[in-house]
């Protein structure tokens, strides 16, 4: 559900950059803002979506870079650390002669530390890179300067704990530690279709409180401890979830292979309880199917249900659509439901797919407001004219956000939903630490082609989703599986209308 990469990612092929320097666009960022086109590569800073979403930009944040007031900062941060190396110099110097003497000798007062140097890396990340340069109303140099000096940080713990504490103040979940190992497992998951964890797909129940499990990954670590479909979510680790975001929740079930968690499950009036060894497995992010005929329209439509935007989704969908238009497919269902997002140039690729050459994709902005346009090349749209439908909830999130908005903003599709998206208009970097740790910082906003800030708004739908209707009279959700969906939309005539209102 998290992912992360420790390098830059490389951008669909033939994206076109036409971005300023860094000091061409202070002075211009008034007038026109940079546009790129999808497809050369770029390298640059690592920029995500969600929580380890990623993506380069080149020189994207480097215009807060060139102000006086970082200047002095930089001139400060170097004193600090050529006083850190005096300050070791002369501890090391004077353990020596204790040493020799047979005694002990405690280090220079203000000497700094291997651990104290670590937190400088985290709040020089921040400092650099942060979007918001007012930082929530901290005093960002004032607090460096007083936590340096009153905050112990004999251990790594201790200083994992004033990294965390000195994020906090940023009021920002996304700007947030990564230990060692969760950085080491974000970076697995977002590098590669093999990701470590427990392998469940969430979403949102009857309500915003309620974490239900859409599926276990088929072979999955969560499969094989016997986690079904429908099952609520209670508590992971004995911590109840009630009121906790997918997010959250996604973020307790992490951890590195072959650690254990402990789930707590509610299936129909029953508790359940599962430990799950976490380890690696395949993540297939998409699965389609060619429906028959629907029911009262003859509709010919492929459904193709994205679950993560990772290193294979763009491929995997234009596979999809491809095969579609082969097999005389005259519609397309885009099922972004709990999708919480992921790599950044998936939503780029997956918009191209369906959008001709020049349409708006996602409009990038810093403090200083919109730096970067990104529009669609032409070169790999497959499906620009058949008629297009996209599923969302209010677990669709962040990158699955971008793409919904490209289509909206372009009239290029009807979006169906109960509610409004989940509102996650930020784009992070991940900076490694020295040790194998890493921040995650918020560098930058994003708008939808229109202009539209959606962070903590979401993206309305212009529908709602169509409800099945069972022999019974019992209604109940779409189905996210292929197979289910292609069942419903040949036998119910209602949701086969509903699903194209235009």
């Amino acid at each position: 559900m998290h992912r992360a990469a420790s390098a830059p990612v490389v951008l669909p092929a033939g994206m076109r950059a036409r971005a300023l320097p860094c000091r061409a666009r202070v002075a211009a960022r008034a007038s026109r803002p940079a546009r790129k086109s999808l497809g050369t590569a770029h390298r640059g800073r690592v920029l995500e979506t969600t929580d380890g979403d990623a993506e380069a930009f080149e020189d994207l944040i480097g215009a807060s870079e060139a102000r006086d007031a970082d200047a002095r900062r930089d001139a400060l941060s170097s004193r600090l650390f050529a006083r850190a190396r005096r300050g070791a110099a002369a501890a090391a110097a004077a353990a020596a002669v204790a040493a020799c003497a047979g005694g002990f000798a405690a280090p220079p007062a203000d000497a700094i530390t291997a651990n104290n140097l670590l937190f400088l890396e985290a709040w020089r990340a921040v400092d650099k890179a942060y979007v918001d340069k007012t930082f929530n109303g901290v005093s960002w140099f004032k607090y460096r300067e007083e936590t340096v000096k009153r905050t112990p940080m004999d251990s790594i713990d201790q200083t994992y704990d004033a990294i965390r504490a000195m994020l906090a103040k940023l009021d920002d979940p996304f700007t947030r530690f990564l230990e060692p190992e969760k950085y080491a497992s974000l970076s697995e998951s977002t590098m590669s279709a093999n990701i470590t964890g427990v392998g469940v797909e969430m979403a949102y129940g009857e309500s915003d409180a309620e974490i239900v499990v859409v599926a276990p990954t088929p072979g999955g670590p969560a499969d094989e401890a016997g986690v079904r479909p429908a099952d609520r979510i209670t508590a992971v680790d004995g911590r109840p979830v009630a009121g906790l975001s997918l997010y959250e929740v996604a973020d307790a079930l992490q951890g590195p292979a072959s650690s254990e968690v402990d789930v707590s499950l509610r299936r129909g009036g029953e508790d359940v309880a599962v430990r799950i060894t976490r380890r690696s497995y395949a993540l297939v992010p998409v699965r389609a199917q060619l429906c028959s005929p629907a029911a009262g329209t003859g509709t010919k439509m492929e459904y193709v249900r994205l679950t993560t935007f990772n290193q294979l989704s763009g491929a995997k969908v234009a596979e999809a659509v491809r095969s579609g238009l082969e097999n005389g497919a005259d519609a397309f269902v885009l099922d972004l439901r709990s999708n919480s997002g992921g790599l950044f140039p998936g939503a780029l690729e997956i918009a191209n797919t369906f959008m001709r050459r020049g349409a708006g994709i996602v409009l990038i902005a810093d403090s200083d407001g919109v730096r970067d346009v990104f529009e669609t090349d032409g070169v790999k749209t497959l499906a620009p004219d058949a008629p297009l439908t996209l599923l969302v909830d209010k677990g669709t999130a962040s990158a699955s956000e971008v793409l919904a908005g490209a289509l909206r903003d372009n009239k290029r599709a009807a979006i169906l939903g109960d509610t409004a998206t989940f509102g996650k208009g930020l784009i992070q970097t991940v900076v490694p630490l020295t040790d194998g740790s890493a921040v995650s910082v918020t560098v930058a906003r994003y708008q939808t082609p229109s202009g539209a800030d959606i962070n903590k708004v979401g993206i309305r739908p212009d529908a709602p989703l169509p409800v099945v209707s069972g022999a019974d009279g019992q209604e109940s959700a779409l189905p996210t599986e292929p197979g289910a969906f292609c069942a419903v939309v040949a036998a119910d005539e209602g949701v086969a209308k509903a699903l194209f209102p235009r």
